[in-house]
Parts: structure tokens; C-alpha cells; sequence
């Protein structure tokens, strides 16, 4: 992602819209116009001119009590043209439905974008207690099954730097923040083949993933199961989540062209 030039860097004002438009992330939806100036280090008056235009076109809105400003609903537009558009999803919605349809859970497909696990695909359960995972929705790459399993599977080379770089900060008390645990689990997931967590995100939920490759063996994306604790916490249920989740990953990495091994 481009940041950190804009002291070094001359922006035009197209460059300076696409920076302020990325600061409005799942971590930090909300921004105020001196907040994004002091992020971005933008005066305010450019800050404020730039968020009008974009207001004009719907891509950003404003709450009109606390004047902060967040994404508009223009972006839903998008959706439909880019899960046509993206391989990934168009292959994995088959397996999707797998999976939906023998756990009865929700199965989500994610991928890395820059330092950050994000959802691009979703089917949700139709149990009445459900664990939810809307599309677009992110965390970080040391959280939860499906953002484990993505840095787990990832080359030496950007887990390296990715540990190297990232402040670990707990988003519950089951969050690992310890770089020595998490890397012992890091090695775990990529042993067996999957990874698991419970309440690592979100306090009474649970996750499974398992990796989807492509044809030189690299990760692609990972597949993955949201349950309810009460669920995830039943072993006969989460030994049949699996052994169903890691076969659909296995066929799916298939389809994308990677090879079986004898």
C-alpha cells in the first residue's frame, strides 16, 4: 500500500483521495477531518475539500451528529462485478457450498491484502445461533483461524518480516501476544495442516481454516468455518468440521492447479 511517502513524496489530488480513502479500514471505520489530517499529514483544508467530492459522488457519508465521516454504500455496486471478476471466488463457490451444506456452519474465503486477513466471500448459516462474517470484514494476520492459517502458510520470508514489523495487540484476553507462543502456533497449523481458535477475536466464537493453494504450492487464500462456542467446543462436531473443511480445501487447491502429491 503507497503510505508513509506522503512526507517525501509530492501527492497530486488524486494520489491524496486514494490515501484518505484507504485510512477507512474495519480498524478504524470513523475518521474525523483533523484526524486524517494529522494521519496523513495532509493540511485540513485539503482533507475537508477532498472528503466534499467524494460525499458528492457517495463514496463517503457523514454522520450528521458526531461530523465524522465513513464509507458510503456506493461501494455495494462493486460487489457483484467483483466476485464475477475474481477467479477465486468463482471457483471456490462450489466448495463454499460444500462445506455449507455438510457442517451447516457459516464458510467464509479469505485472503492476505497487504498486512490484513480479509473476507471476500461469505455463506451464512441458517441456524438461529450463528456466527456471522460479512464480506470485506478484516483483521489482523496473528488473530483467529483464518488469519492464522493465511501467515502460517505464508513464505519464510513475509512471516519474517510480518513478526518483525507488527505491534501484536490483543483483541481479547485469548489473543496470543506473544511473539515466541505465536510462532509455536504458527508451526502447529502448518504441522497439521489446519488452524483453530476460539474467542481470539470475538469473546464466544470460534473459527476453523484450512489453506487453499495454488499451482506452484503458494497460498492463495484460506477456507474457513465461524461456530458458536457451544458448537466449536462439541468434539464429535469439530472433528466432522475438519475433516469436511480440510477435503474441500484439498480439492479446491486442486482445482487452482495444484498438484497432489503420491
Amino acid at each position: 500500500m503507497p503510505s508513509k511517502t506522503n512526507e517525501t513524496k509530492k501527492l497530486n489530488a488524486i494520489e491524496k483521495a486514494l490515501e484518505i480513502m484507504l485510512k477507512f479500514q474495519d480498524t478504524k471505520p470513523r475518521w474525523g477531518i483533523r484526524e486524517l489530517s494529522s494521519e496523513l499529514k495532509f493540511s485540513p483544508a485539503t482533507v475537508q475539500r477532498i472528503l466534499q467530492v467524494l460525499k458528492s459522488y457517495e463514496f463517503i457519508r457523514q454522520d450528521p451528529k458526531t461530523r465524522q465521516y465513513y464509507i458510503g454504500n456506493i461501494f455495494y455496486r462493486f460487489l457483484e462485478n467483483l466476485n464475477t471478476a475474481n477467479n477465486l471466488t468463482g471457483i471456490g463457490k462450489n466448495y463454499m457450498e460444500e462445506v455449507s451444506g455438510a457442517t451447516l456452519e457459516t464458510v467464509h474465503l479469505n485472503i492476505i491484502e497487504g498486512s490484513m486477513r480479509i473476507c471476500i466471500d461469505t455463506i451464512e448459516s441458517h441456524k438461529v445461533l450463528r456466527a456471522g462474517m460479512p464480506i470485506g470484514n478484516q483483521s489482523p494476520l496473528y488473530a483467529g483461524a483464518s488469519a492464522k492459517c493465511l501467515l502460517a502458510f505464508s513464505s519464510d520470508k513475509f512471516k519474517t518480516e510480518y513478526l518483525k514489523t507488527t505491534k501484536i495487540l490483543p483483541l481479547t484476553d485469548n489473543t496470543i501476544i506473544d511473539p515466541v507462543q505465536l510462532q509455536e502456533e504458527l508451526d502447529k497449523i502448518k504441522s497439521q495442516g489446519y488452524a483453530i481458535s476460539l474467542g481470539e477475536r470475538t469473546p464466544g466464537l470460534g473459527s476453523l481454516s484450512a489453506p487453499v493453494f495454488n499451482y506452484k504450492g503458494e497460498i492463495l487464500a484460506s477456507l474457513s468455518l465461524a461456530i458458536p462456542e457451544i458448537r466449536i467446543s462439541s468434539q464429535d462436531h469439530l472433528s466432522n468440521c475438519i475433516r469436511i473443511l480440510t477435503g474441500a480445501a484439498r480439492s479446491f487447491s486442486k482445482a487452482m492447479g495444484k498438484k497432489t502429491t503420491p
